[in-house]
């Protein structure tokens, strides 16, 4: 029976592991690596609250491997990115209170919308950026507009986060008039503050399952470290049109979930 027992909490850890990765290499390349992770852990019989804090903390370490393979795209960004950085430690201080204390509800109706909209602007972002940049110099920091999209996606990060790094591709392709992999770069480090706010949090106020947390932590390093090698290899064209399906794959399985 010990044998039994042993064997299914295993195979219980290697999937978490295994989503984890799956996730990782996600978030590395476009996110919503927690609408895999997520629901994988309710799965396995975690409750929802401890799921999404446990998946907020495992997370992590994957984040942070990604913006290490996205650091060649980040030279010479680091004065925007800490400008950036603390918007979105802000935002995602916010997110991780609101989860605390409001319903799960409160985000279900609005985030399915804003995804959408990342990919319509994802889809169109060369055209967009054109015409922005066509009324003048933009701000090196991207300007007011940007500032406010990062902080409300750092809230909604800090919140539950499936597909934050859709929303802030599309903000940071068309107010900082990137490439697509430069903002990828820096979303990865945005994405990656928001969380790590959000999880030094819920570590000490929240019901972390720390072997939770470690199987997801140690699959999505891993996912994270080899999403990055080769999504930076994509072209522009293949990255874009990743971002759109995976925005709305996610929107559709956040409407209907």
């Amino acid at each position: 029976m010990r044998s039994v027992g042993l064997g299914s909490e295993l195979a219980r850890f290697g999937a978490m592991l295994a989503a984890g990765f799956v996730a990782g290499g996600m978030n590395a390349i476009v996110g919503a690596g927690t609408l895999v992770t997520f629901p994988a852990l309710v799965a396995l019989g975690v409750p929802p609250l401890t799921a999404n804090v446990s998946n907020t903390v495992g997370l992590l370490p994957g984040s942070a491997a990604g913006a290490y393979g996205y650091r060649r795209e980040l030279a010479g960004r680091r004065a925007v990115v800490s400008r950036l950085g603390v918007l979105a430690a802000l935002g995602g201080v916010t997110g991780a209170v609101l989860l605390l204390a409001l319903p799960a509800s409160a985000f279900e109706a609005i985030v399915p919308v804003l995804i959408v909209l990342a990919a319509g602007l994802t889809a169109v972002q060369p055209w967009v950026a054109r015409r922005v940049a066509a009324r003048g110099p933009r701000p090196a920091h991207g300007g007011p507009v940007l500032a406010v999209g990062v902080f409300v996606t750092g809230v909604y990060g800090g919140y539950f986060g499936a597909a934050q790094g859709v929303i802030l591709i599309a903000l940071l392709g068309v107010f900082l008039g990137t490439d697509l992999q430069t903002a990828n770069g820096v979303k990865n480090v945005l994405a990656g503050v928001a969380n790590l706010v959000a999880a030094v949090l819920f570590i000490a106020l929240a019901p972390v399952d720390w072997a939770v947390a470690l199987a997801v932590g140690v699959g999505a390093t891993l996912g994270g470290t080899v999403g990055a090698r080769y999504g930076r290899q994509l072209p522009q064209r293949t990255l874009r049109i990743i971002i759109v399906v995976v925005a709305v794959v996610a929107a559709i399985r956040l409407s209907v979930a």
